[in-house]
């Protein structure tokens, strides 16, 4: 017996290289695998009407901070640049544990399963209290989310001349242990894989020269990709050039921090030739348009990116600079911001949904997701558009110019995530009643 025949989909988009579209198509999934995709077929399955639906690969998240969807909205935050903003938080999340960042990634993950995302990084660069990788890696495994974890670290604190206060930094021998041994204990890069790890020192202004160098040294030598911000702001170049005498592109190029196993977040702020060294280099770039919103930070160029062949995928970042954790939306927003700046036909609502599926899989390496084609992945989200959001829409794949911000099933691995628009795999207002809880009490 196959896992499930979705029959009568209004509309599937592939995403493959020809760009096909599908109407009134079905799709069958078997072993946690697309096995065929075509009218009128037959198999011994449960089945999903997908009257009425656009079928679509799952969104791929490639920057989160789960850990931080227990601070949104937070006073003396809402309106800072990234500098202040960071001062104002470091030191509640210096009172998490293990207990907030197991239960802010469920969270954290359960928001991004009901906005279509199948597959998310995240990057915890902190471990308060005892926390470790293990707590999100444990969520990520109950809610039955497909994760790239990356072992993020901070080691240059304020009496060192960096941003972070000294309680949440790290030696760097004790962080490269660590990264060995979360690779060792979780990564697996076999095809199907539900969880590959990374490694990813925070950012230039809170990790030394050294601990880039070494950790690209270790990541490669484990053969695990690589990930850290870049170029997020004015206040971030401006950090470059007086620390270390170059730009963001060429500090990290220095230290082995290009290529087809790396990308960076944000990234607003790369000129024009650091956009054609990320091209030359097949470094990837993790987009996270509300977030740069929200903290000022500016427009990324990715029309410019896209066009010299820059891979480009979305990014949610962190609920404490974003508040959201809505991947379609972010994608509307990506849509709009390049209008904004380059007029509204520079980049369609197919492309940005292009680069939430298929872009983000080609950013994290996953050459097995992303595509509605047999041999990928059954990461497949299905959209209702009956709903008032659709009503009078011509277009079903313009999903978002005029369509819902939520899916009404999600498939992961050939298995339900989301059923009817609830969570299938936990219990949800539990885990939003801890939430809150431990919430109240970081604020207290």
């Amino acid at each position: 017996m196959a896992d499930f025949l979705l029959r009568n989909a209004r509309l599937a988009l592939a995403m493959d290289d020809a760009g096909r579209e599908f109407a009134d198509v079905d799709i069958l999934v078997d072993k946690g695998v697309i096995f065929a995709v075509g009218q009128g077929l037959a198999a011994d399955a449960e089945t999903i009407d997908c009257r009425d639906c656009l079928v679509t690969p799952g969104l791929v998240n490639t920057h989160h901070h789960l850990n931080q969807t227990m601070t949104r909205a937070v006073p003396g935050a809402q309106d800072a640049l990234l500098f202040g903003w960071l001062r104002r938080l470091y030191p509640i999340w210096a009172r998490m544990g293990p207990e907030h960042i197991r239960v802010s990634a469920l969270a954290g993950l359960a928001e991004l399963a009901l906005s279509g995302c199948t597959l998310t990084s995240d990057h915890l660069y902190l471990y308060p209290n005892g926390s470790r990788l293990d707590d999100s890696i444990a969520a990520a495994a109950e809610i039955g989310l497909r994760f790239h974890p990356t072992r993020g670290a901070m080691s240059i604190g304020e009496s060192d001349g960096g941003l972070p206060p000294d309680s949440l930094v790290e030696l760097e021998a004790a962080i490269l242990d660590d990264c060995i041994r979360v690779i060792d204990a979780f990564h697996d890069p076999a095809p199907g894989s539900m969880c590959r790890v990374g490694v990813a020192p925070c950012s230039p202004f809170s990790v030394s020269r050294e601990l880039m160098r070494d950790a690209a040294l270790l990541a490669r030598d484990k053969g695990v990709m690589m990930h850290t911000h870049l170029a997020e702001n004015d206040e971030d170049v401006a950090y470059s050039l007086e620390k270390f005498g170059c730009r963001p592109g060429d500090y990290a190029e220095d230290l082995g921090w290009t290529g087809d196993d790396v990308w960076h977040a944000h990234c607003v702020k790369l000129d024009p030739s650091e956009i054609a060294l990320f091209a030359r280099s097949g470094t990837g770039v993790a987009h996270c348009p509300c977030s740069n919103c929200r903290l000022g930070s500016g427009i990324a160029p990715v029309r410019a990116m896209r066009d010299a062949g820059v891979k480009v995928g979305l990014g949610v970042d962190g609920s404490a600079s974003n508040d959201s954790g809505n991947l379609v939306q972010e994608a509307r927003q990506a849509m709009l911001l390049q209008r904004v700046t380059r007029g509204a036909d520079a980049m369609s609502a197919r492309e940005a949904l292009r680069i939430a599926t298929r872009g983000g899989a080609e950013v994290l390496g996953r050459d097995d997701c992303g595509q509605l084609v047999p041999g990928f992945r059954a990461d497949i989200a299905i959209w209702d558009l009956s709903g008032v959001e659709s009503a009078g829409s011509w277009d079903p794949a313009a999903l978002l110019l005029a369509g819902p911000p939520r899916v009404k099933h999600l498939l992961v691995e050939g298995r339900h995530v989301v059923r009817d628009g609830h969570i299938t795999t936990l219990d949800l207002p539990k885990v939003l009643e801890a939430q809150r809880r431990l919430a109240l009490e970081l604020g207290s």
